[in-house]
């Protein structure tokens, strides 16, 4: 997690600051910045939002450091997981086809949550990049 460091240090921010800012521990931000511990989502999005940045080019995704305007904000994320688990209930209500005739057992379950979320993301994107009138549209 070079990327962290690389920003903090833009920011003229110390471990000790960042930590303050984030209320985890110094050591944890060590372990985050030398790749030693996994940064849960909710630290993730503070980063993102403190170092104006997306949280893909935090996690090394991308390059770009840029949020663009078609990218999946909070709101976009829990109307996500919200969807995905209505469908998922409909499925085992019954009130949906049955998957191949058969219950799902647990792990084709989770594999078609994760089919299912990435796919509300991409149409999701693919809308805020289509419909986003050009006013609010990044100038690039």
């Amino acid at each position: 997690m070079n990327r962290i460091k690389l920003l903090r240090t833009e920011k003229n921010m110390r471990q000790v600051d960042l930590a303050k800012h984030l209320k985890v521990a110094q050591s944890t931000l060590s372990g985050w910045e030398n790749g030693a511990y996994e940064i849960d989502n909710e630290n993730l999005y503070k980063m993102s939002d403190l170092f104006e940045c997306s949280i893909d080019y935090l996690l090394g995704r991308t390059t770009e450091r840029k949020n663009t305007y078609y990218a999946l904000n909070n709101k976009d994320e829990r109307d996500i997981a919200k969807e995905v688990e209505q469908m998922l209930a409909d499925l085992d209500s019954g009130k949906a086809l049955a998957f191949s005739g058969e219950p799902m057992d647990e792990e084709t379950k989770r594999l078609f949550a994760i089919s299912l979320e990435n796919s509300l993301r991409l149409a999701r994107e693919m809308a805020k990049k289509k419909y986003t009138p050009k006013k609010y549209r990044d100038t690039e």
